[in-house]
């Protein structure tokens, strides 16, 4: 089908007259204009005053600021850690970041060169321990995902770690330094720097500009220095100080799930999973632990397992490096000689979303898990932070170059704040589902959490912390007995019907799934820099916890539909590139689809963001 019928096709469906602004706009004597305000200090009067400072140098953080240098908007980072973590964290890239990616000079197609072959992280495995039965498996790939219809490009597993390399490496391109606290003097910011080791302890936001002290060692004592900026972006996690320093509450649910996360290398382990049951993830029960297993990469043999902790009863002392190793074993179900323990970290699961993502007139603003701390089912935390970045840097550019006043920066929270809080309840959704299989297998999570808080704050509380202990670890060890294999199997009666259960589960996609196409590129934004259409204005279909298909939409609001398209052009070339690829990505753009129809001329304009 070609371009005219691809515009046709959506026109025909939805019927949409969608229109994107600058916002907001003006109009004299029948003529509409944009509505253009700069400050001085963008100009020349004030090199001392850096347009965007961003606080934190994970994934959202260094994807904003390469958005931003490409928009020519001058800005630099600021990073608490002296170096970048090597723990794997976040690993799943959906099908919208990967678009943004895309546009970032090739890095999505650098990222599926260097990801693990697709074969070997498509499933999800349930089993008794990694050697022995399978309860059932969950294939999370469909074949239509490989055939680029709906976007350019496919969904990745890359490990967070990974991720930061190649998006320093861009930085690097672009001219960003990226400097230690020792080899820094005292000269104003000028843009284009990363500065490792610097702590935010304070901000100060006045009329034109936000003060942000910094603490960082330097030759064995603390110091701080004071930068100015026009705005300042907090990036910098789910413990955000900018977020409390700016006095932003969170709204949610909290202490969902306590969980200590062990990353270990073993190459054997991972040649054995490569060649017997290749998986992402591997949920184990039975009767001696139970965990999950991220396999970040087979081949490498790295992995981090996820296992339930129960606080005050247990302490971080409990996880040493050798007791880890015997749990890994005990998951395993043989011995392995090359087991290397690299990291031990306990972490929360909550479902928050801060009450605002923009404050102090526009010049505070927040994205990532500064703005929204989600479950990990569904892998939706860092994509919508990366997602939060590339609305944000246009909006920002255009405010820094004089094309659209202040109250355009407001619109990134109208926009990503009610996709935020959509994500945070499909986050749950799924997390509910995860949960439903050892519930299944007679092990429900919200058992255990009763009983624990029953120990902790009830009648439990009056015995001694020895006791406690005693007491839960025996309640546990009963609870683990279901699935012994005495129990569990075909021939008993109660192990049958669980057996069977699980299999239903599986079938009808009621387990923890990975992919939600209809929510990651179907998402809509129904106010902000835009005018809806009222004949197009329908209500959200609300999370199901189930994958659902995306339909392509050209409402106002939705991302701009992929189509592959071929230029006209005096070259004899039959080269083809996506509708998306129109987009510009080093300007403030809006691009106008114009097809003519049967006494109807519709239009759609696409703003910066492809939506």
């Amino acid at each position: 089908m070609g371009f005219l019928g691809f515009i046709k096709g959506f026109s025909s469906v939805y019927r949409a007259k969608p229109r994107i602004r600058a916002y907001p706009s003006f109009c004299q004597h029948g003529h509409c204009y944009i509505q253009c305000r700069t400050f001085s200090h963008f100009k020349d009067h004030d090199d001392s005053v850096l347009p965007v400072l961003i606080v934190g140098a994970g994934p959202v953080g260094l994807v904003l600021s390469i958005l931003l240098t490409k928009l020519g908007i001058k800005c630099s980072v600021l990073e608490k850690g002296k170096s970048f973590s090597h723990h794997p964290q976040a690993h799943f890239i959906n099908n919208r970041s990967m678009e943004v990616f895309h546009k970032l000079d090739g890095l999505a197609e650098e990222i599926q060169r260097s990801q693990p072959p697709v074969d070997l992280w498509r499933k999800f495995v349930y089993c008794t321990s990694l050697t022995g039965p399978v309860l059932g498996s969950v294939d999370h790939m469909q074949p239509q995902d490989f055939e680029k219809v709906v976007s350019p490009v496919c969904v990745a597993h890359f490990s967070q770690y990974k991720l930061i390399r190649l998006l320093l490496k861009k930085l690097e391109d672009l001219n960003f330094l990226i400097c230690k606290p020792e080899g820094l003097n005292d000269e104003p910011f000028r843009g284009g720097e990363l500065l490792m080791g610097h702590e935010c302890v304070k901000i100060n936001a006045t009329g034109q500009s936000v003060n942000v002290t910094a603490s960082h060692l330097k030759e064995g004592k603390y110091t701080e220095r004071n930068i100015s900026c026009n705005i300042l972006v907090g990036t910098d996690g789910a413990a955000s100080t900018i977020r409390k320093l700016a006095g932003i509450e969170l709204r949610g649910e909290k202490d969902l799930q306590k969980l200590v996360s062990v990353h270990f290398l073993s190459r054997d382990l991972g040649q054995y999973l490569l060649n017997e049951r290749p998986g992402m993830l591997f949920f184990i029960f039975n009767t001696e632990a139970i965990g999950v297993l991220v396999a970040h990469d087979l081949k490498q043999g790295e992995f981090v397992l996820q296992m339930p902790f129960y606080p005050p009863q247990q302490s971080l002392d409990d996880f040493s490096p050798e007791t880890c190793k015997q749990l890994i074993l005990k998951l395993v179900g043989q011995e392995l000689s090359d087991i290397d323990v690299i990291d031990i970290k306990p972490w929360v699961m909550h479902a928050e979303v801060a009450e605002k993502f923009v404050s102090c007139d526009n010049r505070i603003i927040l994205a990532g898990d500064a703005a929204h701390r989600f479950p990990p089912a569904g892998g939706f935390g860092m994509n919508t932070g990366i997602q939060d970045a590339h609305n944000l840097a246009w909006k920002i550019a255009a405010f820094v170059k004089g094309i659209a006043p202040s109250s355009i920066l407001h619109t990134y929270e109208t926009e990503r704040r009610p996709i935020a809080i959509f994500n945070t309840a499909l986050s749950v959704q799924n997390f509910r589902a995860a949960m439903a299989v050892p519930a299944t297998l007679g092990l429900d999570p919200t058992i255990a959490n009763s009983v624990h808080q029953t120990i902790t704050d009830g009648i439990g509380s009056i015995l001694p912390s020895g006791l406690q202990r005693a007491v839960l670890d025996g309640i546990f060890t009963i609870g683990r007995a279901q699935l012994s294999e005495f129990l569990l199997n075909e021939k008993n009666l109660l192990g049958s019907s669980r057996l069977a259960k699980l299999r239903r589960l599986f079938e009808e996609g009621k387990s923890l799934q990975l992919q939600f196409p209809a929510e990651d590129l179907g998402f809509r934004y129904l106010e902000g820099a835009l005018i809806p259409d009222s004949d197009s204005v329908r209500a959200q279909v609300p999370p199901t916890g189930r994958r659902r298909d995306y339909i392509p939409s050209s409402d106002p609001g939705s991302r701009l539909p992929h189509m592959n398209v071929r230029m006209l052009s005096n070259s004899f070339s039959e080269a083809c590139i996506s509708t998306l690829d129109l987009l510009p990505g080093d300007k403030v753009e809006f691009l106008l689809f114009i097809a003519p129809l049967e006494k109807v001329l519709p239009s759609c304009r696409c703003c910066p963001e492809g939506g």
